[in-house]
């Protein structure tokens, strides 16, 4: 029956975690709950860092791109799966496809580069504590946020093309909750897919190019921090560079290994729970994870619930 309505349909049949209806449900409530929590946290971040004056720092600033981000990213996958498993129809167009892969390749890469600016501005501000305002000044940071997000579209187009170009003779049946492109590879029956695979190649290059530039900086970050004598200090500075590379690891990681493992035909519980820890789990976290242990923004957290004006001190160099 499944073959039978996806050889006549110009689209694609996306399994998701299992055909019982019950499942289904509890997998779309699930997906909508965590949907929710990760919209409310971007939002609240990137209320509170516009609103008040004193989160004006480049590193509020990087922060708020990135909860934009992490909005939009996590927009693209998972409203589509809620609503493929509430309406117990999980086809997709082959126009919506080609759009999930495009707005997919394109976050995720801009999410590496953003991350990767993050990385230096905490270098630049605490290992040049005395140039970090002339070096990320208002100017470069907007540059560097267009530089990100103009590469992260240049990715997509990329990826994109080169995943479309192939021809699909296969049943097109993808073992994932949405068009990912190693599933639609393996659609193909012929070697047309290498350009998707120099595309690949050329992107994790420069994806392991800011891998390296990100342990660079924290090389530099830690041994500074171990000179500093006042332990107040030493934890202020972990407080504001932990959590970022933790992101940064648990992004980077999971993504990895989602994309270098070979796919299987029947892929497992484990391979699905991969492609949620780098899909889900890192646009729902993260503003959880940078607010926890960040004082000014869980005092601007504090004014926004109590409807009081944001105060406190400027914060410019919180991360020194």
């Amino acid at each position: 029956m499944i073959l039978t309505n996806i050889t006549t349909r110009n689209g694609f049949l996306l399994l998701g975690f299992s055909d019982d209806r019950k499942l289904q449900i509890l997998y779309a409530l699930l997906f909508l709950v965590l949907y929710l929590v990760a919209l409310t946290g971007n939002f609240i971040i990137i209320t509170i860092t516009t609103l008040d004056q004193h989160l004006q720092s480049p590193m509020y600033y990087f922060l708020k791109q990135l909860s934009l981000l992490d909005l939009s990213f996590i927009s693209v996958t998972v409203p589509q799966a809620i609503d493929n498993s509430l309406m117990d129809d999980n086809y997709v167009s082959y126009g919506q496809c080609i759009l999930q892969v495009f707005f997919f390749t394109s976050l995720a890469w801009t999410e590496v580069a953003i991350l990767t600016v993050m990385s230096y501005d905490r270098y630049t501000a605490i290992c040049f504590p005395l140039h970090y305002e002339v070096i990320m000044d208002p100017r470069n940071c907007q540059w560097a946020m267009i530089a990100v997000w103009v590469s992260g579209g240049i990715s997509g187009i990329l990826y994109t093309a080169a995943t479309f170009s192939i021809t699909f003779c296969r049943v097109k049946i993808i073992h994932q909750f949405f068009c990912d492109v190693p599933q639609l590879l393996k659609l193909s029956c012929s070697n047309d897919y290498l350009g998707v695979i120099g595309v690949a190649t050329f992107m994790s290059v420069v994806a392991l190019a800011c891998f390296v530039s990100i342990a660079f900086s924290y090389v530099h970050i830690f041994s500074t921090v171990l000179r500093i004598p006042s332990a107040e200090g030493r934890s202020k500075v972990f407080s504001t560079c932990l959590p970022h590379l933790f992101v940064v690891s648990f992004f980077l990681s999971t993504g990895i290994c989602a994309y270098l493992k070979p796919t299987s035909d029947s892929p497992s519980a484990f391979d699905f729970m991969v492609s949620i820890f780098y899909t889900v789990i890192p646009p729902t976290l993260n503003p959880i994870i940078y607010s926890l242990r960040n004082e000014a923004m869980k005092g601007a957290l504090r004014n926004l619930l109590l409807n009081k004006e944001f105060s406190g001190k400027n914060t410019l160099l919180s991360c020194c």
